[in-house]
């Protein structure tokens, strides 16, 4: 499939010399975008973003991030989960997703994070990502955790992805799913916050807010089983209207609507 408008001029496919060339450009021909060189860079480069292989990962690059290695998915538990498989469902989270929850959607899967980490505490998952670029991303890093000893051992498989525009996928669901989980790109409170993550700068310069993000509730309230879990920065008003609850965590929090 294509892009749309929004990607072409901005983005291209970098190969620096480093693995089988015809990788790279089949990934060109999948986004019908460039392949560019390192010749290519100089003096100026012609594009704002880059994708490339780096370190054995596919790695997202902006003009700042060509010297400096890169962004890809991390397929590792952050900071103060468990290792162990499955982890406790424990958190604001797991909280949120209740206690009875087995199957969830994750409907704006992004950097695959907080889908991750869903997936490591057992939970059935299915990731929807609507951005091809963004899927790439994800698709690479599901094959690297695919490989992880740890999951060959448990004959475990990493989620599932899907590419696509959720609104219209969650209208095909054969089975609703316990949960549907929305973690949808708000509006920043300020320009370019110093706090904000690298990985979501880049991503916000490169595919926008998701303006249609009152249509995605409306559709994953319909389609759930049980719940819709809807991730928000603490300063913004609920996607939902007032929600059945609210589970509070650092700078954010996670609205629960119940459905029935």
């Amino acid at each position: 499939m294509g892009l749309t408008a929004p990607y072409l001029g901005q983005l291209a496919v970098l190969y620096e010399n480093q693995g089988d060339v015809r990788d790279f450009q089949h990934l060109a021909e999948r986004l019908d975008i460039p392949l560019r060189t390192h010749a290519d860079l100089h003096p100026q480069p012609t594009e704002a973003f880059f994708l490339s292989w780096r370190e054995g990962c596919l790695k997202l690059l902006d003009h700042e991030l060509l010297k400096k290695g890169g962004l890809a998915v991390d397929i590792h538990p952050r900071q103060g989960e468990q290792r162990s498989w499955p982890a406790p469902k424990d958190g604001a989270l797991a909280k949120a997703l209740g206690r009875k929850t087995k199957t969830v959607v994750d409907a704006t899967t992004g950097w695959g994070q907080d889908s991750l980490h869903m997936f490591r505490m057992g939970y059935e998952l299915l990731c929807i990502e609507r951005s091809p670029v963004m899927a790439e991303l994800l698709r690479d890093g599901f094959a690297r955790l695919a490989q992880q000893d740890w999951l060959q051992k448990l004959q475990v498989s990493p989620p599932r992805l899907v590419t696509g525009n959720a609104i219209e996928w969650l209208t095909t669901l054969s089975t609703p799913p316990d949960a549907i989980y929305l973690d949808p790109m708000f509006p920043p409170k300020r320009k370019k916050s110093a706090l904000a993550k690298k990985s979501m700068m880049v991503l916000r310069d490169l595919l926008g807010d998701d303006d249609d993000k009152n249509q995605l509730f409306t559709a994953a309230f319909q389609a759930t089983g049980k719940r819709v879990v809807v991730k928000s920065p603490d300063y913004a008003e609920p996607l939902g209207g007032k929600p059945t609850e609210s589970i509070q965590g650092k700078l954010l929090r996670y609205d629960v609507y119940l459905k029935g």
